[in-house]
């Protein structure tokens, strides 16, 4: 007996058919979901860039806080802003009278004790006394600061390189400075490099060696605006605190934007 089997199939013109009606309907879906992944692409590109410049911003206030009172000071260098000042660990108040070892502001002195908690020393370190950032009470042309020379750790007696002070605090009040700290804003590279580790200057801006440790805290400084970086600097008076105005701009494919903050500075010193 002869088994006669019947075969499905479809002919060319038919699959011709079913990929042009898969083309379009694969078109017209894309065409519908093309503008939500755009506009998710491009939201999450403003978030981090976001991120990015509220992180640098943060950190910023973070030192700029921490800063030596009267040692903030702004300069640029063609498109180049910078933004300087002298980073304080902790401080103190020194003995000015009575038993103990005062620190005298009428010859040169070599070490004064501390009232209260011992300090914790670092080697590098420098005491400033009364700094109030004018012509003869200047830390940064080394009138108010003097070299640590003591051994590292907790201290209750500071020994410094022979220094006569300018001027006694009132508040008898000395700060512990790690040193120098700078934020340069370069738009020709796109960048915000924070610098650290170098000696101080008084001359403005601070060149820097290859060697000075640096971190990058932003890229993309390249923003389509006049000034993708403004610092500004408002000192006030030395009972007061005084302003520093950050404004920061970031770009990427199409995308800006522009952040500001402020942070106050205590500047008596």
């Amino acid at each position: 007996m002869r088994r006669i089997f019947n075969h499905a199939g479809f002919s060319l013109i038919e699959m011709i058919i079913v990929i042009a009606i898969t083309g379009i309907v694969g078109s017209m879906v894309a065409l519908f979901l093309r503008v939500p992944l755009e506009s998710y692409v491009a939201q999450d590109r403003r978030a981090r860039l976001t991120d990015t410049a509220d992180t640098a911003l943060r950190r910023m206030g973070r030192d700029i806080r921490l800063a030596l009172p009267n040692s903030v000071r702004v300069t640029s260098a063609g498109s180049v802003v910078y933004l300087e000042f002298l980073a304080t660990r902790s401080g103190g108040r020194y003995r000015a009278q009575g038993g103990g070892d005062i620190l005298d502001f009428t010859a040169a002195d070599d070490s004064f004790d501390v009232l209260g908690p011992a300090i914790e020393m670092r080697a590098g370190d420098s005491i400033a006394v009364y700094n109030l950032g004018i012509p003869g009470a200047d830390a940064w042309a080394g009138e108010t600061l003097a070299d640590y020379i003591g051994v590292a750790g907790d201290v209750n007696t500071i020994a410094i390189a022979d220094k006569k002070f300018p001027l006694a605090s009132p508040g008898n009040r000395f700060q512990v400075v790690e040193g120098p700290v700078s934020y340069v804003c370069d738009p020709g590279a796109g960048t915000l490099t924070r610098y650290w580790g170098y000696a101080p200057a008084a001359a403005q801006p601070t060149a820097f060696a290859a060697a000075t440790p640096r971190a990058l805290l932003a890229n993309r400084v390249s923003a389509p605006v006049s000034a993708p970086c403004s610092f500004d600097y408002q000192p006030g008076v030395t009972e007061r605190g005084g302003l520093v105005s950050m404004t920061l701009s970031l770009s990427l494919a199409g995308e800006t934007i522009r952040l500001h903050a402020n942070t106050q500075v205590g500047n008596q010193p």
